[in-house]
C-alpha cells in the first residue's frame, strides 16, 4: 500500500477534526461531559455512512459505533474492534486550535506563538523527521493528536478497504467482521461507566492511541483517584492564636508531604507517582484532588495508606483541624487480562511485522478505554498514533508515523 495514498486520506481528515473543540470537562458528571463531542460525533457518524457502512449509530451517551461487515466466506472469523476516543484533555486549551502542517521539514526549530518552539536539538524523534511532514500546534493551544490522530487513521482505514477504486487494485483484502467505536470522555475517565457493552461484538479490540512509530502497550498503571477534604476551626483572623486551623494552609502542607520524588516529573519506566491535580478552599473548607499511578497492586496500597498518614501528620499540625480521604479506583493494569488471550498481541506482532515496522513494547503511563475495556472481558492493547508531547501546546505529530499505524490497522484487519 503507498503511503502517499494513506496521507492522502488520513491528514485532510485530521486537520478537520482537530479543529472541532471537544475538550472535556473533569468535573462534569454527565457523559459526554461537554457539547463538542457531539458535534465530532455526529460528522463521524455521517463519514462512515457515506463510506457505505449501514450498521452505523450514535448511542445516548456518544458512542459511535458502525461495523464494517466480513468479506464473503469470512463471516465466522471473530470480530475485532478499532477504538479512539473524541475528547481532548483540559490540561491546556483545546478550543480554536491552528494546526501547523509542515510538508518538507527542515530539521531546524520550529518557533510557536508565546516564545515556544519545538526544538530537534532536545527531541530526537522531531530531528528524525527533517525532509517529511508534520503537524504540530500553534503554540496557543495543544494540538488534539490525542486522540483524533487515532480517528483519522481508523477512519483512513476504513476508507482505504472500502473505497471501489483501491479495492478493485487490492482484491486480496479479505477480512472477518470489524467493528468501529468512538467513545467520549476517555481523558476524564467518565465515559466507560456508560459503555454499551451488551451491544458489542468484538471479542478483542485494540485502541489507537499511543504515541512514537512501533510502540505498542499492554499493561497500563493501576490508577486511583483521591479526594481529600480539610475541615478547619475559624475564628476572627486578629485573634487567632492558639484557635485558628487554616484549612487552606492544611491543603497546602498535605500536598508539600506528597513525596517528589514520586511526582510524575521525577518517574519514568515502571515507576509510580502522586499527583496533586486541583485544590481550592478557605478558611473553613478546602480540597485536594490526587491522582495516584502504580503498576504494582502492592504500590498502590503502600500509596493510598501513605495518604492516611499524611492526614494524621496534618491534624497533628492543626489541632481543631479535620483531615478525610477518600480513595476511589479509577481503572487496573490491563496485562493479566491480555495475557490471558495471546493470539491478541500474536496478531498485533503480525501485523506490526507485514508493515515493515519495529516492535517496541512498552507500559503506558497513564491509562487508555482498553484498560477498563479489558477489565470488563474485551482484551484491548494499545497501538501507537506518531504524536509527541500530548496535553501541551508543544504537541505535534509526524504524518509518516500516522501513515504507519494507518498501515498497521490495514494488516490487522485483513490478518
Amino acid at each position: 500500500m503507498d503511503d502517499k495514498q494513506l496521507e492522502n486520506l488520513i491528514v485532510p481528515r485530521f486537520l478537520n477534526y482537530v479543529r472541532y473543540d471537544t475538550e472535556s470537562g473533569r468535573q462534569t458528571v454527565k457523559t459526554p461531559s461537554t457539547p463538542g463531542q457531539w458535534e465530532l460525533a455526529e460528522v463521524l457518524q455521517k463519514e462512515l455512512l457515506g463510506l457505505g457502512l449501514i450498521d452505523v449509530s450514535l448511542t445516548d451517551h456518544c458512542y459511535v459505533i458502525a461495523r464494517l461487515p466480513a468479506s464473503a466466506g469470512m463471516e465466522n472469523k471473530p470480530c475485532i474492534g478499532l477504538i479512539a476516543h473524541l475528547d481532548t484533555a483540559s490540561d491546556v486549551s483545546g478550543r480554536n486550535v491552528k494546526p501547523q502542517l509542515i510538508k518538507n521539514y527542515n530539521g531546524e526549530k520550529i518557533d510557536l506563538t508565546g516564545g515556544l518552539c519545538l526544538d530537534p536539538s532536545i527531541e530526537p524523534g522531531l530531528a528524525e523527521q527533517k525532509g517529511k511532514a508534520v503537524i504540530h500546534s500553534d503554540g496557543t493551544t495543544l494540538l488534539g493528536a490525542d486522540n483524533k490522530a487515532g480517528i483519522a487513521e481508523i477512519m483512513a482505514a476504513v476508507e482505504y478497504i472500502t473505497a471501489d477504486s483501491i479495492s478493485k487494485q487490492c482484491p486480496q483484502i479479505k477480512h472477518g467482521p470489524v467493528e468501529i467505536i468512538f467513545t467520549p470522555d476517555e481523558e476524564t475517565g467518565k465515559g466507560l461507566p456508560e459503555f454499551p457493552l451488551a451491544e458489542i461484538k468484538s471479542v478483542f479490540c485494540y485502541t489507537v492511541d499511543g504515541g512514537p512509530v512501533g510502540e505498542i502497550e499492554s499493561e497500563c498503571f493501576n490508577a486511583w483517584k483521591a479526594d481529600i477534604e480539610f475541615t478547619g476551626k475559624v475564628i476572627h483572623v486578629g485573634h487567632a492564636r492558639g484557635i485558628l486551623a487554616n484549612a487552606a494552609l492544611m491543603a497546602s502542607v498535605y500536598a508539600s508531604l506528597l513525596p517528589r520524588n514520586e511526582s510524575p516529573e521525577a518517574t519514568d519506566g515502571y515507576y509510580g507517582y502522586y499527583c496533586p491535580m486541583e485544590i481550592s478552599g478557605s478558611l473553613e473548607k478546602a480540597v485536594l484532588e490526587v491522582y495516584l499511578r502504580d503498576f504494582d497492586d502492592d504500590g498502590m496500597k503502600r500509596r493510598i495508606a501513605a495518604l492516611d498518614t499524611f492526614a494524621k501528620t496534618v491534624e497533628a499540625q492543626f489541632p481543631g483541624g479535620k483531615v478525610i480521604v477518600k480513595t476511589q479506583a479509577q481503572y487496573y493494569n490491563m496485562k493479566s487480562g491480555i495475557d490471558k488471550m495471546p493470539e491478541v498481541m500474536e496478531r498485533l506482532k503480525q501485523a506490526v511485522k507485514n508493515s515493515g515496522i519495529e516492535w517496541i513494547q512498552k507500559p503506558v503511563r497513564g491509562g487508555t478505554d482498553g484498560s477498563r475495556l479489558t477489565e470488563l472481558g474485551i482484551p484491548t492493547p494499545n497501538i501507537f498514533t506518531g504524536g509527541r508531547n500530548f496535553h501541551s501546546r508543544l504537541e505535534w505529530i509526524s504524518v509518516s508515523e500516522m501513515c504507519a499505524a494507518c498501515r498497521v490497522i490495514i494488516e490487522l484487519i485483513k490478518i
